[in-house]
């Protein structure tokens, strides 16, 4: 593959720009579509389309002329305009409806730095894309030109990662950080790579997908030089894939990075069994994994793309048997109020007892799986790996209560809510002695 293959669809409008020009990165950044004219130009715009855009206030609106290209004019419902054009849709309130609904900043201990799981963080460098998603999760900081992060920001990012040695991996997001200046992006990636305690880079980009002509060789030589990194795109429909996405893609996995997908489910765009198997077989046949399956969050300005839960998990049940394991993404509900990714899935085992489990696989065959009659527990008290866990007190979660070490987990103030000074169980007076976070009592110890 050639990058003269760039010329394999343009609008009508664009027929006429030199070659040079098209597969320019900086010529498709700088002449993107974002208004009423322009977008007649490209296709009749629908009295929902025009209302949107004549709104003052709405999220950014800029599309590529690469990715508009792909756009069927002749479709009012095309999914990919339907992603990127907005829609009288945005303007309507929903129930649940948040600015920040992953609560990001609240977990944010500098500023543009998430940290919410125990060995991992996210680091946004900035607040532009090369277009913009119509159900953004981050619309209330993204696309704003005012609001960019400086070296300052960035400099407390990094001292932050280089005083917290359980971060282990750090995920680069945005706004996308393939829109940066080469350059900038690669001094972030080496400050990252001088951190001794962080093992794997990562980097969130639509890039490839909206403006593949930035996936040059120059960047590719750039990226490979901080191995292991992985960089996961972002595709929700099978016409995003292209010519020219695939040679993005065949460029970065020759470099050695591996690739996934991010989806979202998106009502009207993808929520079809159908549509969702031939995305996960084109993605692998590009050499891309399907990783995850979002569940549209509660955001601002997307309720008019989202679906019921049910319907995930409809398109899991579709997938999962029916083609390659490696092809079936997980399928996640990010938490609103900061919980995190929660995978939701079929349930495929139907019923246990004390010596099997009764299991059905995606046709329906039940089947049983004997339980082993002598099974010694594993001892966490003598394994060298449980005793040098690392992590933040509080965090272990459900696997702190499979692990035998703690009874209970308790939501905050449910001690302060049940203390009500009579009955015949009261708090013990050492209670302020009990783990962090409302993690419950060792077994061995007995109100």
């Amino acid at each position: 593959m050639t990058q003269s293959k760039f010329t394999s669809k343009r609008a009508a409008i664009f027929a006429d720009v030199p070659v040079e020009k098209w597969n320019d990165w900086r010529w498709q950044l700088s002449n993107r579509l974002n208004s009423v004219d322009d977008f007649n130009k490209l296709f009749p715009l629908t009295e929902s389309e025009t209302k949107a855009l004549s709104t003052e206030g709405l999220f950014r609106v800029d599309i590529t002329p690469y990715y508009a290209s792909l756009i069927n004019p002749d479709d009012p419902n095309d999914p990919i305009r339907r992603q990127v054009v907005p829609t009288a849709g945005e303007i309507l309130p929903f129930t649940g409806m948040m600015e920040d609904s992953l609560a990001e900043d609240r977990h944010s201990p500098v500023p543009g730095l998430v940290h919410r799981y125990p060995d991992r963080v996210l680091m946004l460098v900035t607040t532009q894309c090369a277009s913009y998603c119509r159900y953004c999760t981050r619309s209330r900081i993204v696309g704003d030109p005012t609001a960019q992060f400086s070296r300052t920001d960035f400099e407390q990012q990094l001292d932050y990662l280089r005083k917290t040695p359980q971060v282990r991996d750090v995920l680069l997001s945005g706004g996308d950080p393939l829109t940066l200046a080469p350059k900038l992006l690669e001094q972030l990636l080496s400050a990252l790579r001088e951190i001794p305690h962080i093992e794997i880079i990562r980097i969130g980009s639509r890039v490839p997908v909206f403006m593949p002509q930035r996936v040059t060789d120059e960047l590719c030589e750039t990226l490979q030089k901080f191995h292991p990194l992985w960089l996961n795109i972002h595709v929700n429909h099978p016409n995003e894939i292209s010519e020219e996405l695939e040679i993005a893609c065949d460029k970065l996995t020759r470099a050695g990075i591996p690739l996934g997908n991010q989806s979202v489910l998106l009502a009207g765009i993808n929520d079809c069994v159908h549509i969702q198997r031939e995305l996960v077989h084109k993605l692998v046949r590009i050499r891309v994994r399907p990783y995850y399956l979002y569940q549209c969050d509660l955001v601002e300005g997307a309720g008019h793309f989202r679906t019921p839960v049910a319907k995930g998990i409809e398109i899991i049940e579709g997938l999962r048997g029916h083609t390659s394991g490696y092809a079936v993404p997980t399928y996640v509900v990010d938490a609103p109020g900061g919980g995190g990714k929660i995978p939701v899935m079929p349930n495929y085992m139907i019923s246990a007892s004390d010596h099997k489990v009764i299991l059905r696989n995606y046709e329906g065959y039940i089947t049983t799986y004997e339980e082993p009659q002598t099974y010694t527990s594993h001892d966490a008290k003598n394994c060298s790996f449980c005793k040098n866990k690392l992590g933040e007190p509080g965090q272990s979660g459900v696997s702190g209560l499979l692990d035998g070490e703690d009874l209970f987990i308790k939501p905050e103030g449910f001690d302060q809510l049940h203390n009500r000074g009579g009955g015949q169980h009261r708090l013990r007076e050492n209670a302020n002695k009990w783990k962090p976070l409302g993690i419950g009592l060792p077994k061995n110890e007995e109100d």
